[in-house]
């Protein structure tokens, strides 16, 4: 049996900070955690914290997850992110053919199946979204959900499924099949009014993706998605904190205005993470990278460059929040959304959780990536 002692001069477990503790680790999991800092394998005068989640991650290293899936382009997807701090991401299927996600799902299924590090699920970004607030994703894709998507959707050996849908396309006595098959299902690409958003929640979502964007926003006669997800206590929002697609103010409104733990980071990345494209093709036209902004040739927001790591770092300093509230809105909260309908394994350094951590140096960049207890 492998055992590892790891010694943290400074420990952030997830709730609080805590000095000189020593991890032992055994077989991916933290078994202990004791002040005998005698015995200690390994030492860490950085901040250690509880890895990053990602729940929507188009692409990185290079690689469009899009662009025929296969077991080494996602390997290098997640490699690229865990320099930034990823240590679980659901890659993510945007609006395609069912050809697409029937290969997304295989690979995803081979990748769980060979333990590749980091990968718990898939994000179905669509196709079953509002022409009218697609965004980038490909028109000609977007459709009603049929027979063929419900074989993809009932598989049950591609780990925890997120989807986004349009409350619009889709109804509620389709959401309530898919929650009762395991599914997380999240709100977006909407321009659904309050009352046909408000009845998909309670037909089981719980989540709105990338909130503010491509969903019809909160005005005074008529609160539309954005309304119903900042009303609404028992929904959570992944929010893309990059200063291009939320204004910081309404990031701190959106904060401010969930309950603790209801909003959680995501970084919606594109290719660019973790190189120097300034370009890339996206269906039938081309993406450009300009000062950290992905603009499509079709005028639209296509994703974004940013990293995790980035992403807690733009939490804390941009918006104020505490060092501790923006590392947990990158692991803990995500953890949380998450394993909703299981027991959590990631997102604390605590006894019984599985050894995912990072060493963070003093501007919060990310020095080392351990994934199940090995360093990536």
């Amino acid at each position: 049996m492998t055992s590892i002692r790891f010694h943290a001069h400074r420990l952030f477990d997830g709730e609080q900070f805590h000095s000189d503790q020593v991890l032992t680790i055994e077989h991916g999991k933290i078994v202990s955690i004791d002040l005998n800092t005698d015995k200690a394998d390994l030492v860490s005068k950085e901040l250690v914290v509880p890895g990053y989640i990602d729940l929507q991650v188009n692409g990185g290293g290079g690689v469009l997850f899009n662009d025929s899936p296969s077991i080494d382009k996602l390997t290098a997807m997640m490699m690229a992110h865990a320099k930034f701090g990823t240590t679980a991401m659901l890659p993510t299927l945007i609006t395609d053919k069912v050809s697409v996600m029937s290969q997304a799902a295989d690979v995803i299924a081979q990748a769980i199946n060979e333990k590749v590090p980091g990968i718990v699920g898939v994000h179905f970004e669509g196709p079953h979204l509002s022409v009218a607030k697609k965004g980038t994703h490909c028109a000609d894709f977007i459709r009603p959900i049929s027979e063929a998507e419900w074989q993809v959707l009932s598989r049950k050996d591609i780990g925890q499924i997120l989807v986004t849908v349009a409350p619009e396309t889709v109804s509620a006595a389709e959401i309530e099949k898919m929650v009762s098959l395991g599914i997380l299902v999240c709100l977006g690409h909407t321009n659904a009014d309050y009352e046909t958003t408000e009845k998909a929640v309670k037909a089981g979502a719980t989540g709105f993706t990338h909130l503010f964007n491509a969903m019809s926003p909160l005005q005074g006669r008529e609160p539309g998605v954005v309304g119903c997800a900042l009303l609404n206590d028992n929904t959570s929002c992944g929010l893309i904190v990059d200063g291009h697609h939320v204004d910081y103010a309404s990031c701190q409104l959106a904060i401010k205005t969930k309950p603790q733990g209801q909003v959680f980071l995501v970084t919606d990345a594109m290719p660019p993470v973790g190189t120097d494209q300034t370009e890339f093709a996206l269906y039938d036209r081309t993406v450009y990278v300009e000062n950290g902004k992905l603009t499509s040739t079709t005028g639209e927001l296509a994703g974004s460059s940013l990293d995790m790591a980035s992403a807690v770092k733009n939490v804390h300093l941009k918006l104020g929040l505490t060092l501790s509230e923006a590392i947990r809105m990158g692991s803990l909260y995500p953890a949380k959304y998450l394993y909703q309908n299981n027991a959590m394994q990631r997102g604390k350094l605590c006894v019984g959780m599985q050894a995912d951590l990072l060493m963070l140096n003093d501007d919060l960049s990310v020095k080392e990536t351990w994934i199940s207890g090995k360093k990536i």
